[in-house]
């Protein structure tokens, strides 16, 4: 009978947390899904890689989100189940209040182990794969991104100007530069333009114009009655090389262990690993805070969850003594991020940090031993 009870709480819980997990995501996913419109529109993508690049993106927004929601769901319904007088009928069973807590610890540590997988192995693969996909990808819809009557700077090292469009995508009063520096660029002005196909190239064909070329400081100038320019293979300013937190856990830890035995400066090409130098290793120690440290919180908001068993719905101070434990629940999950801020080369440092979590989840559970081992009564 106990193990349907705990079956049947655990059953509640979990449910109740998909749920929650999944639309919030889901809803906050949808958010950035819009946001990130402008790498087919503006940056004259394919639709299929702004599809792409959005799904990929959907496991980090899961990892973000799944220590509140966890808190708000297990503290929602074991709230719910002692408003209801269901925990009743677990004391009633002779089910003791320790039971529950080492019941639902011990479930935290399994759920802190798959928060673990998500954030050091899943996302960091994930947000990889749809970085490939930008690198990858070819600027397929130039048209869409020449705003009239805007400097338009999406493609690296190339500014597009254009006094107007018609219904037929045709531009007039059209300015381009090429290159950012001083004594090399180029400058091209055409009363109009459009964008053409031919064969596998997309060109800009330009109608009665000039161009301007500055190299080393010597210009050369001619005009034209029509002329097209290669937009093909071109790149975009929206970055596209590998950050930190895309490269894999695996390559992380060969990363710090290369650079802690031998001081080199930079180890990128000898590894073949992006962003592996000593520079960097700020970063690399906060991407392993992030991926293994934080996740350690989970069972520290477990156990503050589980303070509502210790005192009953009929207590005079129970409403207070609620609202004390959801602000002490959401204190943790901020002191949890802010920790972040102080990782940094120091070992000592970074394990003081280490300690945080446990030391906490220590107090809790002694809490927990003291009070309710030597407290027969149910409160």
């Amino acid at each position: 009978m106990k193990k349907i009870l705990f079956r049947k709480l655990l059953l509640d819980c979990l449910i109740f947390f998909s749920i929650a997990l999944f639309f919030t995501a889901l809803i906050i996913w949808i958010f950035q899904a819009v946001n990130f419109l402008d790498i087919m529109i503006e940056d004259g993508r394919d639709y299929i890689i702004y599809i792409k690049f959005t799904l990929l993106i959907f496991p980090k927004i899961v990892a973000k989100v799944l220590p509140f929601i966890f808190f708000i769901s297990f503290l929602y319904v074991f709230t719910k189940y002692e408003l209801e007088n269901e925990l009743i009928i677990f004391w009633n069973f002779g089910v003791e209040k320790i039971s529950v807590v080492n019941f639902f610890f011990k479930f935290s540590i399994l759920l802190t182990i798959i928060q673990i997988i998500l954030s050091s192995f899943i996302v960091p693969k994930t947000q990889d794969q749809a970085r490939s996909f930008l690198r990858k990808s070819n600027i397929d819809f130039l048209d869409n991104f020449i705003k009239p009557r805007k400097f338009n700077d999406t493609i690296k090292d190339i500014t597009i100007y254009s006094d107007k469009r018609d219904k037929d995508n045709n531009f007039t009063e059209i300015y381009i530069k090429k290159g950012n520096g001083f004594d090399n660029f180029q400058i091209t002005y055409a009363k109009k333009g459009s964008f053409k196909k031919i064969g596998n190239r997309q060109v800009f064909e330009l109608i009665n114009g000039a161009t301007v070329s500055v190299v080393n400081n010597k210009t050369t100038y001619f005009g034209f009655a029509k002329s097209n320019l290669n937009f093909s293979n071109l790149q975009s300013n929206t970055t596209t090389y590998k950050k930190t937190q895309e490269v894999s856990t695996t390559d992380l830890v060969k990363c710090y262990r290369n650079i802690f035995d031998k001081k080199n400066l930079d180890l990128s090409k000898d590894l073949k690993i992006e962003n592996c130098r000593t520079e960097n290793l700020s970063n690399i120690l906060k991407e392993f805070h992030k991926r293994i440290i934080i996740p350690l919180y989970i069972p520290v908001l477990m156990l503050t969850s589980l303070l509502l068993i210790i005192k009953s719905k009929e207590n005079i101070n129970y409403l207070k003594y609620r609202f004390l434990i959801f602000i002490f629940g959401i204190s943790t999950m901020v002191i949890s991020e802010m920790t972040l801020r102080f990782v940094s080369d120091s070992f000592i440092n970074n394990i003081v940090l280490l300690t945080i979590p446990l030391i906490l989840i220590m107090i809790l559970y002694l809490l927990f031993y003291f009070k309710l081992t030597f407290s027969n009564s149910y409160k």
